[in-house]
């Protein structure tokens, strides 16, 4: 499961990158048209990749605090049964410790 999380989020961290260099791209086709002036361009693309890293960082927090609901749920649901797993164990160990008495002798 961690593995599955990990390739989400590197999956994530990949499309960032592409879409930062098509913002790029863009906004120089649009300087190069004249649409926009590169001093512009440039103050763009900062708010653009600010938003992202910001949006990224929401998205990771919301992430990482759902796998700790999930996480703490199953716990409650599995700390009953280890103990009852744990007793049941001492318990064959106790039996195992003990001989087994003979029939006929004292």
């Amino acid at each position: 499961m961690i593995d599955l999380i990990k390739k989400t989020l590197l999956a994530g961290v990949g499309a960032a990158v592409i879409t930062k260099e098509k913002v790029e791209d863009t906004l120089d086709d649009y300087v190069r048209q004249g649409k926009v002036k590169a001093e512009d361009a440039k103050i763009i693309a900062s708010k653009i990749a600010e938003q992202g890293r910001k949006e990224f960082e929401d998205v990771s927090q919301a992430l990482a605090a759902k796998i700790q609901d999930l996480a703490s749920r199953g716990t409650d649901k599995t700390d009953p049964r280890i103990a009852a797993l744990e007793q049941r164990i001492r318990d064959l160990e106790a039996k195992l410790a003990t001989p087994p008495s003979r029939a006929g002798e004292p």
